[in-house]
């Protein structure tokens, strides 16, 4: 699933596409994604002009006036700017056609993404109202860690992929930044000190901006707004690593079951 380096490698690439257009149509060919495209879609944003292009966790948010675009690429889809359309397949969902000839054009093969028109008070619509801090904001830091912990039993590798203590850490990403903190993931969370949890918190901020440089990780359908590849995961140190040479101690990588989800540590590396 696109993690927040992907979201934000998209947003940086069909904001200066999109920005200050207006919207000439929009083609619906196919309504069922996680939740329903918006039979009125069309109406609404027709002549709508695209102030900017924000991201909230993992969802883009093309606004317009008070009202925005909610996107959410889900696991398998993808925003991409054309100039010259081609004709579409049949995992293309919606072309948003801009006056200047730009298409903004949706993609997801498993159809588990959204794209939703909110009217007003997108920040309180259900599906951002709950999220936490972004992992860049001022607001995420040791002390926040440390409240937000302290009665927490559960991994510390599940409180930093849970959107309410702080939004847009994933599976992977949450691996490399405790690979990085030397921070075992299957570690209770309360048990963690202050002063290791602001090493918490510069590593994921550490992973999450070397990710985004590298435009993400392309492991298998996503691709940026121009169709390249993101080659963050070339230089992963843990994640999907498992048996292998650590890159740092050569110690054998593991991996175990937290919360449903696979956890890539190194036994010597991450010892605490």
């Amino acid at each position: 699933m696109p993690e927040l380096p992907e979201v934000e490698t998209t947003r940086r690439g069909i904001a200066p596409h999109v920005t200050g257009r207006s919207v000439l149509r929009v083609d619906v060919y196919d309504r069922r994604l996680r939740w329903p495209v918006p039979a009125d879609l069309e109406a609404r944003m027709r002549g709508a002009t695209i102030d900017r292009v924000d991201r909230r966790s993992k969802y883009l948010l093309l606004r317009s006036g008070a009202a925005a675009l909610l996107v959410h690429l889900g696991m398998t889809g993808s925003l991409r700017i054309w100039h010259e359309p081609p004709p579409r397949t049949r995992h293309d969902h919606v072309d948003i056609a801009f006056a200047d000839g730009t298409t903004l054009r949706f993609r997801d093969p498993r159809r588990f993404g959204a794209m939703l028109w909110v009217e007003s008070d997108v920040e309180r619509h259900p599906l951002l109202a709950s999220l936490g801090p972004e992992p860049f904001d001022a607001a995420f830091d040791a002390d926040y860690l440390w409240r937000r912990t302290r009665s927490r039993r559960a991994a510390i590798k599940l409180a930093l992929m849970d959107n309410r203590v702080v939004t847009g850490v994933g599976n992977i990403y949450a691996n490399e930044a405790l690979f990085r903190a030397g921070i075992r993931p299957a570690l209770s969370s309360r048990s963690v000190s202050r002063p290791r949890l602001a090493r918490v918190v510069a590593s994921v901020r550490d992973v999450l901006t070397e990710a985004i440089a590298k435009g993400g990780s392309t492991l298998r359908d996503y691709v940026g707004s121009d169709g390249s590849s993101g080659y963050f995961q070339l230089g992963y140190f843990v994640y999907g690593r498992a048996g292998e040479p650590c890159r740092v101690c050569a110690s054998t990588i593991r991996v175990s079951r937290i919360g449903q989800r696979s956890s890539f540590h190194c036994p010597k590396c991450q010892r605490r």
